[in-house]
């Protein structure tokens, strides 16, 4: 008996309430007068894309993969962007395993996890928490952003949206929970339990964020690592505004807490507010960009993200004099730059789409899951150079009681970059309408 093949049926639409047939030919020796060989073809449907319990069931495992491994700590957090293209490609290039890098990974994080509640000095935690948590936490979530692709075609926007908010509800829920088991506990208790429970839902997570094509049609698939849109003048552009976004849009979240107590003497708590006020409006806005990124063009949505922000910042952060209304720059910084990344699969769709018949002729094809890795790869990038950035910005606390509200409090160079880097974050408007997009 030969191999099974797959082949996908042409014939029929995809649609959200409607996904492809695939047939499965197998060929076995029939005996027949002639002796010839007969076929016996084997037809099952797909579930159906955008819609279904089997899309939203896997869209629930990737946004619990996604609080798990991105809310806590921001040191792996550029590890984990700065891996992901290279973590994506060998999943693409291994398909097979690709399968169970949600497993291996949330396995290989809780024992990092573990691993960390022995440290005894700051290297060591650096090295498990820092880059073996987030090396174990990339492979984990990949496959997310593989499959997403497979599951979702018109809403695609909003699935990235919901399950990217999945890090601003983790980064409230899991401080706190954490702080729990820490006054209770312990620092190396807490961390073990922490280690257990990841390794406790690494199996069941690892069953629901699977692929909707059958394996063996992805194996049969040969990928071509096309990789000259990144010299494009379309992609590096997008890119340095990434970058320089990314540059400025961890600061506040590091720095609000101490804020708040220099400039108004508050406790810890209320200080540990903002942050988490950040984290839910984050929420909210990862949701309605990844909506707004499947009906409206991407340099609307990125003018949008980074025009609020920016108003944010140097209007209410900048110019406030109360509590209060760090408050309300928190939830407006949250809503608008937090969503930053729920643009991302616009400018996926803009990099992955040929602009004209000529270009469609010469360019090979594009994978929008690698332009999403080199976008998470500048992110990264973007995180490690914040914080001694940072360091130089508040160096010597410039304006000190020079200026009214933020700007005087030392912060005030910081605040002024933050607002600057999120325009730039924007410039995509600027670049179209000179047309260089």
């Amino acid at each position: 008996m030969s191999s099974p093949a797959i082949e996908l049926d042409s014939h029929i639409p995809v649609g959200p309430a409607q996904a492809p047939r695939v047939t499965a030919i197998e060929e076995t020796n029939g005996q027949d007068s002639n002796n010839a060989h007969s076929h016996t073809l084997n037809e099952f449907s797909l579930p159906p894309v955008d819609s279904g319990k089997d899309a939203w069931l896997f869209l629930a495992g990737c946004w619990a993969v996604e609080a798990l491994v991105w809310a806590l700590t921001h040191e792996k957090q550029g590890v984990m962007y700065i891996a992901t293209p290279f973590v994506i490609a060998l999943c693409r290039l291994r398909p097979r395993w690709a399968r169970w890098s949600t497993l291996a990974g949330l396995v290989a994080a809780s024992l990092s996890m573990a691993a960390s509640s022995f440290c005894t000095t700051v290297d060591q935690l650096i090295a498990t928490q820092g880059v073996l948590f987030g090396i174990g936490g990339c492979f984990a979530y990949c496959p997310s952003i593989l499959y997403i692709d497979e599951w979702f075609a018109r809403r695609k926007g909003m699935a990235y949206g919901i399950m990217w908010s999945a890090a601003g509800f983790g980064g409230v829920v899991l401080p706190l929970l954490l702080e729990f088991l820490l006054t209770a506990y312990g620092f190396r208790t807490a961390l073990r339990v922490w280690a257990v429970v990841l390794f406790l839902l690494s199996l069941p997570l690892s069953f629901v964020v699977k692929p909707r094509l059958p394996l063996s049609a992805a194996a049969a698939r040969r990928f071509h690592f096309n990789m000259r849109y990144v010299l494009s003048r379309r992609f590096l552009l997008h890119q340095l505004a990434n970058v320089v976004q990314a540059t400025g849009y961890f600061l506040p979240g590091v720095y609000l807490p101490s804020y708040a107590r220099a400039a108004f003497g508050v406790s810890t708590m209320l200080s540990a507010l903002t942050v988490l006020l950040v984290n839910v409006a984050a929420t909210m806005g990862s949701v309605i960009m990844g909506w707004m990124t499947d009906k409206l063009p991407v340099t609307t949505c990125l003018v949008f993200s980074g025009i609020g922000a920016s108003l944010a910042v140097l209007l209410l952060w900048g110019l406030t004099s109360t509590l209060a209304g760090v408050y309300a720059f928190c939830i407006a910084y949250g809503l608008f730059a937090g969503c930053y990344t729920s643009i991302w699969p616009g400018i996926m769709r803009e990099i992955a789409t040929p602009r004209n018949s000529e270009e469609h002729t010469t360019h090979a094809y594009v994978d929008p899951s690698l332009v999403f890795g080199w976008l998470c790869a500048g992110r990264g990038i973007g995180n490690v150079v914040s914080g001694p950035l940072s360091d130089l910005l508040i160096h010597r606390r410039p304006w000190l009681g020079q200026a009214m509200g933020g700007y005087g409090s030392g912060y005030g160079s910081l605040i002024v970059y933050t607002g600057v880097s999120a325009v730039v974050g924007g410039s995509a408007f600027v670049w179209r309408r000179l047309g260089m997009l």
